[in-house]
């Protein structure tokens, strides 16, 4: 448990990842019945742009830092709207010290109703968790592993909403892991939304990890996926992506429009790029059926 997001705070990573995460949340909003969001690999949900951690590696310039006064086009900037709405509530005298992990971001977007399971193993970071939502009816703050939380908490009682599964990948085999234990979440809860952030660092296992989730037979599957400078054979992040279960049918057109938006403003020299691939489409009839 070496990684601390705290150095990576409102980099183009966290900026892409939030945008598709408002997307869907505002998606789920458009029904009346409740929804729960599932977050395993919650963070501590807010982060000081201005503390000694996030200065040494000044990561959220080329993210939030490029995108927040941004002109965009109107169709992007009113899509990226409310997250953009949420970043500002917490910077009220104008620019952008204090970014919202995703937690604090959901948090924000959800209706009186709706509920948040934000899960976090770190004690340290699930102890300011905790503190941050501390007498919030709607969120429920859990120290575990969140792989554990896949098993423990799914299905939600409220039987509609969001696992958003965004792992700090400081170990190997992680892209494995996650094919595996997606697979057994679906079989828990086959009607829910996921999204999983991955590095862009490594083609070839980009590539082996869409195909062991094209074996792990889990129809409907969209990625999303967003480059800021051109590949390269050193271990660096050259870009990320969004992999996303059961996607909402109004997010393939949403991110059709927003995600040039963000390529060209977060992207190095000119050498931002995208990419939509579906990796699993409907699940073919079963001969019950």
């Amino acid at each position: 448990m070496n990684y601390r997001h705290a150095y990576h705070a409102g980099n183009f990573a966290d900026v892409f990842k939030h945008a598709v995460l408002g997307r869907i949340v505002e998606y789920l909003k458009h029904k009346d019945k409740t929804f729960r969001v599932i977050d395993t690999h919650a963070g501590t949900g807010l982060y000081d742009l201005s503390s000694d951690e996030a200065q040494k590696t000044g990561e959220w310039r080329g993210g939030i830092g490029r995108l927040m006064d941004a002109s965009l086009p109107r169709q992007a900037s009113d899509l990226l709207a409310p997250y953009l709405d949420a970043v500002r509530a917490l910077n009220p005298d104008g620019g952008v010290r204090h970014y919202p992990g995703s937690p604090t971001l959901v948090r924000h977007l959800l209706r009186s109703r709706d509920r948040l399971t934000a899960v976090e193993l770190h004690p340290d970071d699930a102890s300011r968790l905790k503190a941050r939502f501390a007498g919030d009816f709607q969120v429920r703050v859990i120290q575990l592993d969140g792989w554990l939380a896949l098993g423990a908490q799914l299905p939600p009682k409220e039987k509609r909403g969001l696992v958003l599964i965004d792992p700090p990948f400081e170990e190997t085999g992680e892209f494995d892991r996650i094919a595996e234990r997606l697979g057994r979440a679906h079989r828990r809860w086959p009607g829910g939304i996921y999204a999983v952030w991955y590095p862009i660092k490594d083609g070839g296992a980009v590539n082996a990890f869409h195909d062991a989730l094209r074996g792990a037979k889990i129809p409907k599957i969209t990625d999303f996926s967003i480059l800021v400078r051109k590949p390269s054979s050193e271990p660096r992040l050259d870009g990320c992506g969004m992999l996303v279960v059961n996607p909402p049918f109004t997010l393939e057109e949403e991110m059709r429009t927003i995600m040039p938006a963000l390529s060209a403003r977060l992207g190095e020299r000119g050498a931002g790029n995208w990419q939509i691939e579906e990796i699993a489409g409907e699940a073919p009839p079963s001969d019950d059926a």
